[in-house]
């Protein structure tokens, strides 16, 4: 029954509602019920205190005792009440004052015998006492009080019982528990709609959420959730927008990496099966085997550095690589990685030159994955640098922010495919052919990812027919390379 987020969400508001508006109205009819009763129980005491002053004063003299009926039977008639007077004195015998009918009459001192009904009034007390004492007799809803009447000496001369109708009290609280049961009801009414209106925009959203959440799952990423406002929802609203964003761009590299290499892969695959086909058939000359089959080991060597690399790529995108920071001579790192690249310097007859003042600057950062960045930079400048060029290698030290440069005078990089650079298998170099420049288009996204695990930045400057200059930053170390040798011993 209650399986949704809106049907729990709508009971649980719902019951909460109900429940303070019942317990409202019980808590305003017993207040209205209390205060009336108190009202009329305090009135019927002034009441007889005016009665025991009009019998005290009057009433014993037979010479005013006509004016006090009088009296008596203003007050029986302004209460629609019954009053009913036991003397201590059987002179003056029993008299009832009731009113019938809204008319007051004097009953006589023998018409009633009302001796079971004062019979519990001890003469002796002093005590006024309001109780329900006619419950048994009549079918109204009575209030009666009884209480003894003193003269000036104290003496109890006679006994006070009476009884007033309270049917306009019950008809008056009835009343009020009537408006209250109906209000309530009008605000549950309102209620029920206030809440359904509240609960459906909450859960709206979720609900729109769930649906395009299960359209992600078959891959339609370009849906986005509606999120207004600034409240929980909308926040959730927007972060699952910015995740189909990020979902998006992954699946669309997903996709790109998944062609680029199957195209890297199926260029050379090809290339070798041809070459060895046209081998196996005689098209190729038993003489040219040795040309053909030095391409056919390049492009072997060529797949072999892109799946090492891929794999590389692979476990530092996973978190597989944990960076070992040392302190170590980014200076001496440089040079002893030039000097594995001597035979291809050589080769095309570069001019090298390093700029490193001062001979030692001490960096903290992984060695061996900082090596890996110089040799990737290294090889990319000598492969695109023409004979007879030239490579710079720059250190400098501002504050405590390492700067390292690899420069070259090759052809440079066009200004479009420069914010490309860092990104899988692309290449400046359009041209996929087999060739000493040929790559994999992935070392430098490799030098980008070693780099940023470091929390560092590299950029680049290039300019067609001018060269490229690749630049990244290194945390100076605190402490010497001699210190950090001595501490590592």
């Amino acid at each position: 029954m209650f399986k949704t987020l809106f049907s729990r969400m709508l009971a649980t508001y719902l019951s909460v509602t109900l429940g303070l508006l019942i317990l409202l109205g019980f808590t305003v009819g017993t207040v209205f019920q209390n205060q009336y009763k108190t009202e009329k129980r305090d009135e019927l005491k002034r009441e007889a205190q005016e009665i025991s002053a009009t019998v005290t004063e009057r009433y014993i003299d037979s010479a005013k005792r006509a004016m006090a009926e009088k009296e008596l039977l203003t007050i029986a008639r302004k209460y629609d009440a019954m009053v009913i007077l036991q003397f201590a004195d059987e002179s003056l015998g029993r008299c009832v004052f009731i009113d019938e009918e809204s008319t007051a009459k004097w009953a006589g001192c023998d018409d009633m015998d009302i001796s079971s009904i004062t019979s519990g009034i001890l003469y002796g007390g002093q005590k006024t006492e309001v109780r329900k004492m006619l419950g048994d007799r009549v079918d109204m809803p009575t209030m009666s009080l009884t209480g003894p009447i003193t003269n000036e000496n104290g003496r109890v001369i006679a006994a006070l019982v009476l009884h007033t109708d309270t049917s306009r009290i019950q008809e008056s609280i009835r009343q009020v528990t009537m408006d209250v049961i109906l209000y309530s009801c009008i605000g549950v009414v309102l209620a029920m709609l206030a809440v359904s209106y509240i609960t459906g925009k909450m859960t709206k959203p979720i609900t729109e959420m769930n649906n395009i959440v299960m359209r992600y799952s078959k891959g339609e990423f370009d849906l986005r959730v509606k999120s207004e406002g600034t409240d929980e929802v909308a926040q959730l609203g927007k972060s699952f927008n910015i995740m189909a964003s990020e979902l998006n761009t992954l699946e669309e590299a997903r996709r790109s990496f998944v062609a680029n290499v199957s195209h890297e892969l199926r260029s050379p695959l090809t290339s070798m099966r041809g070459f060895l086909e046209a081998m196996q058939d005689g098209t190729i000359a038993q003489e040219d085997y040795a040309k053909y089959l030095e391409i056919v080991i390049n492009e072997n060597r060529r797949m072999t550095s892109m799946v090492n690399d891929l794999l590389d790529l692979a476990r530092i995108e996973s978190g597989q690589v944990v960076i070992k920071k040392e302190v170590f001579d980014i200076n001496e790192l440089i040079v002893r990685t030039m000097l594995t690249f001597e035979a291809r310097v050589d080769a095309k007859k570069l001019n090298v030159e390093l700029d490193m003042k001062p001979e030692k600057i001490a960096v903290e950062a992984d060695p061996g994955q900082i090596a890996q960045v110089v040799r990737n930079l290294i090889d990319n400048a000598i492969k695109f640098t023409p004979e007879g060029g030239s490579l710079w290698l720059i250190t400098k030290v501002k504050k405590k922010v390492v700067t390292v440069t690899v420069k070259d005078s090759g052809k440079g990089i066009d200004a479009d495919s420069i914010p490309h650079l860092f990104e899988r298998f692309y290449k400046a170099e359009k041209a996929h052919t087999p060739g000493e420049s040929a790559g994999t288009g992935l070392g430098l996204a490799i030098v980008k990812r070693i780099i940023d695990q470091h929390d560092q930045d590299i950029t680049v400057e290039s300019e067609p027919g001018k060269g490229t200059s690749f630049t990244f930053t290194l945390n100076a170390a605190e402490r010497s390379v001699k210190g950090a040798a001595q501490k590592k011993a």
